[in-house]
């Protein structure tokens, strides 16, 4: 019961801490609003003004996409982590980031957008991620059972491939083109497409609910697969879930947002510092504060040098790595 009691209390937190983050990621930017003001209209709706139009139209879709991408990033860390028991592990390390990058990188340089809208780079970045799944599935797959190791070499190297053949296309791309490569390589929620933003929040959560189904499992891979499988776990049709689960989670994450770094390997390893390595609060821990993480992140990206704005993933990189240092030195004293 008290085990119960203090996980709502951190889930309660959590979403408290949301709520205050979120609030003041409307508020702040290069366009200051001041905190009531802010408040009013939240309350009230559209007073004809233009903060309406700032805070809902520009800042509020960012703040949702933010959310929606660092919590699939961090759950799809966790699951990772937790399949793999290392927690070293993350997103990227699939090369499902590379299979994306590769398809929107093509998409640019061939100019597809042009013939069938601004989706289609969204679009082509996802077949990429899905081919890349896909691949790694096809050659990890032994007599129907899915060797841990061999998804994680064989992921490994195509991301090595993958990032050869992207640097390759960007040698002959032409000079126009390269510039919005390396923005969208680097990471940004600055997306208007609405449709976008429904998808991968509804990815997010559906991610969340069909992992939460799992956490007893996860929690009985920490054991090893043998002592998983003694317990009575289909270790074999589990792995292949997740793995699904999380492939689903980086593609969308990545095909809408860019390449965000960090997120889904920081904040899993901080919540288990922090709140312990049980996945039934883990998952949810780590969910809300992946979306937290990345809405800060944004914040600073596009408020540090206004009016000017930095690539999110720059941001992610430099605090994400900064955090995970100390947390760890701080962690290696205590010992």
């Amino acid at each position: 019961m008290k085990k119960i009691v203090r996980w709502l209390s951190i889930v309660l937190l959590l979403f408290l801490l949301l709520a205050g983050v979120m609030f003041a990621s409307l508020s702040i930017g290069a366009a200051h609003v001041p905190f009531a003001k802010t408040l009013s209209l939240i309350l009230q709706g559209d007073d004809g003004s233009a903060y309406y139009s700032i805070l809902f139209n520009i800042r509020l879709p960012r703040i949702i996409i933010g959310f929606a991408v660092g919590s699939a990033l961090s759950l799809a860390g966790v699951i990772l982590q937790g399949m793999f028991r290392n927690s070293l592990v993350e997103p990227y390390t699939l090369g499902i980031s590379g299979g994306a990058a590769l398809g929107v990188c093509l998409g640019i340089v061939l100019r597809i957008n042009n013939v069938f809208g601004a989706i289609t780079i969204p679009a082509l970045g996802f077949l990429g991620a899905i081919a890349v799944i896909w691949l790694i599935y096809f050659l990890s797959i032994r007599k129907d059972a899915l060797q841990m190791q061999g998804i994680l070499l064989t992921g490994v190297m195509i991301s090595f491939i993958c990032s050869s053949l992207f640097m390759l296309v960007m040698a002959l791309a032409r000079m126009e083109d390269l510039h919005g490569i390396i923005f969208w390589t680097m990471g940004s929620l600055e997306q208007s497409q609405g449709k976008l933003i429904k998808a991968i929040v509804f990815v997010s959560i559906g991610g969340l609910c069909a992992a939460y189904a799992f956490c007893k499992d996860l929690n009985a891979f920490a054991l090893g697969e043998e002592e998983a499988l003694h317990l009575g776990i289909s270790t074999q049709t589990t792995k292949k879930i997740l793995f699904v689960i999380t492939s689903l989670l980086t593609g969308a994450s990545v095909s809408v947002a860019g390449i965000i770094g960090f997120v889904g390997l920081v904040i899993p390893h901080c919540m288990r510092i922090l709140f312990g390595s049980d996945h039934r609060i883990l998952l949810v821990s780590a969910y809300l504060a992946g979306g937290i993480f990345l809405i800060i992140c944004d914040t600073i990206a596009r408020t540090l040098i206004a009016p000017l704005e930095l690539p999110v993933g720059v941001v992610t990189g430099i605090l994400g790595g900064t955090v995970f240092i100390y947390i760890l030195s701080r962690k290696q004293g205590g010992r």
